[in-house]
């Protein structure tokens, strides 16, 4: 098992983030489908989710707050593009005066690796690399890619023991 979230920062405009995961596909899919376990995970250390509203289909929305380890409440709203069970979901993040000002198309695709694992691409790509460098020097996106998708592989090993 990768013992880290490999990170790409090649292309100006996008963060990728590649990590496995000793747990099945249809678990690890899981995790993203429900609210509660969302907010047994998402977001860096120190974090945490409390969602207001989670529908979880093309079309749908998920409104959420990030709450930092320094008091402050991150607004957000995800729009979902397309969601293919156990293989891919793509949604937009950001958009409205209500929410972070911070616009990115994100592409989670999930692999079944054998042995009961799974490889897991996030895709980030900002609207421009202005935009990407931003939440790098703003929020720290690239570290909290890293911290988030740690905390996620702990959530489903324990699922996974269950």
């Amino acid at each position: 098992m990768a013992a880290k979230t490999d990170l790409d920062l090649s292309d100006p405009v996008s963060i990728k983030g590649t990590r496995e995961f000793d747990a099945p596909v249809a678990l690890v899919f899981a995790a993203f489908t429900d609210a509660k376990h969302l907010s047994q995970w998402w977001g860096p250390n120190g974090f945490t989710t409390t969602t207001s509203h989670f529908d979880f289909r093309p079309g749908g929305t998920w409104r959420f707050v990030m709450h930092g380890p320094d008091g402050r409440d991150y607004e957000n709203r995800v729009t979902f593009d397309e969601i293919e069970v156990n293989k891919r979901i793509a949604y937009r993040h950001g958009g409205g005066d209500d929410v972070e000002p911070v616009t990115f198309a994100q592409t989670v695709t999930f692999e079944d690796i054998g042995g009961g694992r799974t490889r897991i691409v996030w895709h980030g790509v900002f609207p421009n690399a202005q935009m990407r460098d931003f939440v790098i020097k703003e929020y720290g996106a690239d570290k909290g890619l890293q911290e988030t998708t740690a905390r996620l592989a702990g959530y489903v090993a324990a699922m996974a023991r269950s």
